[in-house]
């Protein structure tokens, strides 16, 4: 492994993961997605060279595993379905949109 496997790895999660949940940050600023991106990608990439390609990689593993479970928590706290969003009004208002 080497550190740009690390990042390819980051980059392309998050490609996946915008292409099947992109509809849950519809309201989302552009801009603040495009920061996401660069800011984990960048983070991985540090990670990777400074201590290690595996270590980049746990990285990625274990950003997945926290997103996914705080998204679970949060949203069942809240009385919304984690998988589908419902209802909508509830999720808009956790996330401060606007209908």
């Amino acid at each position: 492994m080497t550190v740009w496997t690390d990042v390819a790895l980051m980059a392309g999660l998050f490609a996946i993961g915008n292409i099947y949940f992109g509809h849950f940050e519809e309201h989302t600023a552009k801009w603040r997605r495009v920061l996401k991106l660069v800011l984990f990608t960048a983070l991985t990439a540090w990670i990777a060279s400074g201590v290690g390609p595996v270590w980049g990689a746990a990285f990625v593993i274990a950003s997945g595993m926290i997103g996914v479970t705080g998204h679970i928590v949060i949203t069942r706290h809240y009385g919304i379905d984690p998988w589908t969003a419902e209802p909508r009004d509830k999720y808009y208002a956790l996330r401060g949109w606007k209908r």
